[in-house]
């Protein structure tokens, strides 16, 4: 009977060997086909055509498929209609093109399927988790009293400062260790403070950790869009005035829409006068770490209690990959459990190391190797010279555009993400034609896909924008997208101008 089953798993056997190779060749071909032959970031389909195919595709047969059959289906069902990430017009979101270091070791991942939550389940994965941390402590700047674990994501990461924060607080200000006894009722008075670019994690946060969105208390930012430090020296007093209780502040290096980072010194400072956990959300900036020009922008991480860095974007990794950091490693008790059938108490006093005793998961990946296995086959030179292009090439962009009457650049890029918008030749004065003009470019290049750009709103008005994070994009290419989107842009002003009962102007 299990001669059944032998080809479907990997082990010592002669047909299991030939079905890996067999799927695995199939699958690489498909891949590098459809990287070499693809032209632009997206087929252009609709979501009624997309959802058809997918669900013309999903017929589950007893006793299965030919693998030419799957395969062909995977291929022209799936990844025929997928966003190509690694097309350099891809530039809508955070999201990165993966290096092929970072692919390779996904598949030894997935073959190894190490779970990252004991030592006996992860013998060597355990310690290159660790050796990788450690790394990481270093270019951060930490001591080596500081620790760190890998997460899903920036997301993860910023729910663990604040939870860590928040228990934290509860044990100082109500003597209450939430671990075991839950939340105080006085709880209701923490408040959290971050700026109005910081990532909408830290609100979803708040909400998760049983203290309401209400707790977050938005700072003021500034012309360069940081965190403004007087705007929250007077939330802070005015909070406490309340009678309420400001423990952490949320700094953040490299917001979403703008790239911008805050002045960390300037917010470690207030952070220490007013006795407050200083988080910063590097999710995006933390690959600065490895910039030749641009490192100083983040030399003051080494001052945040917590820390956020984010594989998954700029350092190229494949979904999903991230690191959480504390400055003190005894922070992590905030939320240590010991299972008698996972990680009984002895193993630690025995030396061994359980990495969910510092994680909020339980099964984990071994997302370090990707890490690992780019550094060590790239190098870091090579790796900082890369975010280097695309933050030239952001700035260059928004010189481009800049120059152009038909566009109008809302920020001077400090990493590599540019906003910006078409000015129609008429009717500026109306916000919501303005608007309209600018959303349905956007849709126009997502429909024909040749360019995947996002929108965004800033003080109320619709913007594009540009996440230039692959460094296998040029100048050239951004000034063929923008004479394009000056040609759909006065295309779709003469379509408004015909069709005013559907769009009627204001004057």
């Amino acid at each position: 009977m299990e001669k059944k089953f032998a080809k479907w798993f990997l082990h010592v056997s002669s047909e299991s060997g030939e079905m890996y190779y067999r799927l695995m060749e199939k699958v690489v071909h498909l891949v590098a086909d459809e990287a070499t032959e693809r032209n632009q970031p997206f087929s252009g389909a609709s979501r009624q055509e997309i959802a058809s195919a997918v669900e013309k595709m999903l017929t589950i047969l007893p006793d299965g498929q030919g693998i030419d059959h799957v395969i062909e289906e995977i291929q022209s069902s799936i990844v025929k209609n997928s966003l190509w990430v690694s097309h350099p017009s891809a530039m809508a979101h955070l999201h990165c093109p993966p290096l092929l270091p970072s692919i390779a070791a996904e598949v030894i991942i997935n073959a190894l399927n190490q779970s990252m939550d004991s030592w006996d389940q992860s013998p060597s994965a355990t310690y290159v988790e660790e050796e990788v941390i450690k790394y990481f402590k270093g270019k951060i700047g930490y001591s080596d009293n500081a620790d760190g674990i890998f997460t899903s994501g920036g997301t993860q990461s910023n729910f663990m400062g604040l939870l860590l924060a928040r228990n934290k607080a509860c044990q100082m200000y109500f003597s209450v260790n939430v671990h075991k006894e839950g939340l105080p009722f006085a709880a209701s008075k923490l408040r959290i403070l971050c700026s109005e670019k910081a990532h909408f994690s830290v609100q979803q946060s708040a909400a998760q950790l049983g203290l309401g969105m209400n707790a977050v208390v938005k700072v003021a930012v500034n012309e360069q869009q940081q965190l403004c430090r007087h705007d929250a020296k007077e939330k802070i007093e005015q909070l406490k005035g309340e009678g309420l209780l400001p423990f952490i502040i949320v700094a953040t290096a490299g917001t979403t829409d703008f790239g911008s980072i805050d002045c960390l010194s300037e917010i470690a400072q207030l952070a220490k006068e007013e006795q407050l956990w200083l988080h910063v959300d590097a999710a995006y900036g933390g690959a600065l770490l490895f910039s030749h020009q641009y490192r100083y922008l983040v030399d003051d991480l080494y001052l945040a209690d917590s820390l956020t860095i984010d594989f998954h974007k700029l350092y190229y990794q494949s979904i999903s990959c991230g690191a959480f950091f504390v400055k003190n490693k005894r922070d992590f008790q905030q939320i240590s459990y010991y299972a008698d059938y996972l990680n009984p108490e002895e193993d630690q006093e025995a030396g061994i190391i359980n990495l969910v005793e510092k994680s909020i998961q339980t099964t984990k990946r071994f997302d370090a190797l990707k890490i690992l296995m780019t550094f060590k086959l790239m190098g870091t030179n090579l790796f900082g010279e890369m975010i280097d292009y695309t933050v030239h090439l952001a700035k260059e962009t928004a010189t481009l555009l800049n120059s152009n009457p038909s566009f109008e650049v809302l920020n001077e890029p400090e990493i590599n993400a540019v906003l910006f918008r078409y000015l129609p030749s008429s009717h500026l004065e109306d916000q919501a034609y303005v608007d309209q003009v600018n959303l349905r470019i956007q849709h126009a290049f997502y429909e024909s896909g040749e360019l995947i750009m996002a929108k965004t709103k800033q003080d109320g008005k619709m913007y594009l924008k540009f996440t230039m994070l692959n460094p296998l994009n040029t100048i050239s290419n951004m000034k063929v997208h923008i004479q394009r989107m000056k040609q759909v842009g006065e295309k779709i002003e003469k379509e408004l101008g015909e069709t005013s009962n559907e769009y009627p102007v204001h004057h």
